[in-house]
């Protein structure tokens, strides 16, 4: 994937996958070995975009085995990224994009440089300029439920470049607000997830998914025409 250079700053345009399908699903369970039915369920309801956490034990010894299975079908990043040598060996491993809870330069330099999209976490207006000056992709809001949607608006007053995804206590309606406002994607844990990990019914998951994706498509739609 290649960079683009905006403002002399070296940048990883957000995937294409993204773009066109702008919810990102946020897992965390006890263990990576319990993934992959619900990154199918997921993938059924037309959400492909898979953020996997480092929060969870085994994502990196089953990483490469993931990408593999779901390649063409979904894109897998890894998340609760903290080190610039996390970043690389998840870039390593197959992931295709990186989300971190910080904001640290060095991670956002190795993905850059090893280009691949990154999506470095803030919530001051500090923060996210920081991620965002040093060649992120998108930056996430990150916990989104502490500001709301209209802080994207206050955001993009200084900085009218910004992209910006929320992240934290995003639930459907939340997502419909924040993509009406202009984010880019929005990313979705416990409230899309909800009982999966817990012998939860798949097919309702599978559902869960297939309004999300259809309710913030539409809200995109929306925002376009709305110029945001």
């Amino acid at each position: 994937m290649s960079t683009q250079l905006s403002n002399a700053i070296q940048r990883v345009p957000v995937p294409e996958l993204l773009s066109a399908n702008p919810v990102v699903a946020v897992l965390r369970a006890a263990h990576a070995s319990e993934y992959a039915p619900v990154i199918e369920a997921l993938v059924a309801g037309g959400v492909n975009n898979i953020e996997l956490t480092l929060s969870t034990r085994g994502v990196f010894e089953l990483l490469a085995e993931i990408c593999e299975q779901f390649d063409g079908r979904a894109q897998i990043g890894v998340g609760t990224v903290t080190t610039a040598p996390e970043a690389r060996q998840a870039i390593a491993s197959g992931a295709r994009f990186i989300v971190t809870p910080v904001t640290d330069p060095e991670i956002v330099d190795a993905c850059v440089q090893a280009g691949i999209p990154v999506f470095p976490g803030g919530l001051t207006p500090t923060e996210l300029h920081r991620g965002w000056a040093a060649g992120a992709s998108a930056v996430k809001v990150f916990p989104a439920s502490q500001v709301g949607a209209g802080y994207l608006k206050d955001l993009r007053g200084p900085f009218p470049q910004i992209q910006v995804i929320p992240s934290g206590g995003v639930g459907v309606a939340e997502a419909i607000e924040w993509i009406k406002a202009g984010a880019v994607a929005v990313s979705v844990g416990g409230p899309l997830v909800g009982d999966a990990f817990k012998g939860g019914d798949l097919s309702a998951l599978t559902e869960r998914a297939r309004t999300l994706q259809l309710a913030v498509r539409a809200a995109r739609d929306e925002a376009v025409s709305a110029g945001n």
